[in-house]
């Protein structure tokens, strides 16, 4: 059974159509590339799968479970986790602290325990502290869980919003641009928390403009353009098609592309 299922969906901004008929399928351990030219609805379908926006047509369907209406919240639960293009993270609170926010949504909530500091809240708290240093070490920030979040340098700090993610222990990750502003050493480190995230059987969807990241990590590529599907397949096949190359890649950015496979 596939993790995600995207059907026929459709969106529309005053008249004009930013998504139209638009289907795929996200299998688990996958990592899974979204790719165009800007305009091309990349994130506006980010913002209907994780539920930001309603999608005017179409289904969504997470595992067994429609989940075309549900909100970001409920999504959530169901074991759906984002980042976005721009850094979310509390600059005055430490690394290990960030990610430990994230982790809200599998700690058990009683007011009167929280109140009267039973030992059951003290143990929660050694828990969500030694599951974030987990998720640090997997990020490659072991020895930045105490640094505060202002301290870090942007790569590190792309990484700890990965980190932070995947706290809630999902099933399925939304990275939106991780490699945004990224040098290539901070690129590289990002590679590599992608490919180990997807080992460990979690199902990674990008959107990302890095061609050399795209084609070197992605097992499937889906490519949009004016909000319609314009081709999909390995990285071969897109990098391959004339279409694509017409439309998006060109010339040098097939080649570029060519050169992240060699």
């Amino acid at each position: 059974m596939s993790l995600l299922r995207v059907d026929d969906i459709g969106i529309s901004f005053g008249g004009l159509k930013a998504l139209d008929a638009v289907s795929f399928v996200v299998e688990p351990g996958e990592i899974f590339a979204l790719i165009g030219p800007n305009g091309a609805g990349k994130t506006t379908l980010f913002n209907i799968i994780s539920g930001v926006y309603r999608a005017s047509r179409g289904k969504i369907t997470l595992g067994d479970e429609d989940v075309t209406q549900f909100a970001p919240h409920l999504l959530a639960r169901r074991g759906m986790s984002r980042t976005f293009q721009n850094l979310q993270v509390f600059f005055r609170m430490t690394a290990a602290e960030n990610v430990m926010v994230g982790r809200h949504l599998q700690e058990k909530r009683n007011v009167l325990a929280h109140l009267f500091a039973l030992p059951s809240v003290a143990a929660q708290n050694r828990e969500t502290r030694a599951k974030a240093e987990e998720l640090l070490a997997l990020v490659g920030l072991a020895k930045d869980a105490d640094r505060t979040a202002q301290g870090l340098p942007y790569g590190a700090l792309k990484r700890l919003e990965i980190a932070r993610a995947l706290a809630s222990e999902p099933r399925i990750l939304l990275l939106d641009e991780p490699a945004a502003g990224c040098n290539a050493v901070e690129t590289e480190e990002i590679d590599a928390v992608i490919q180990k995230i997807a080992k460990q059987g979690v199902a990674v969807v990008l959107v990302e403009h890095d061609m050399r990241l795209v084609m070197k990590i992605s097992n499937r590529i889906h490519v949009l353009e004016g909000g319609r599907t314009l081709a999909s397949g390995t990285a071969s096949e897109v990098r391959q098609n004339p279409a694509v190359i017409a439309a998006y890649l060109g010339k040098a950015r097939g080649e570029e592309a060519a050169d992240a496979q060699a």
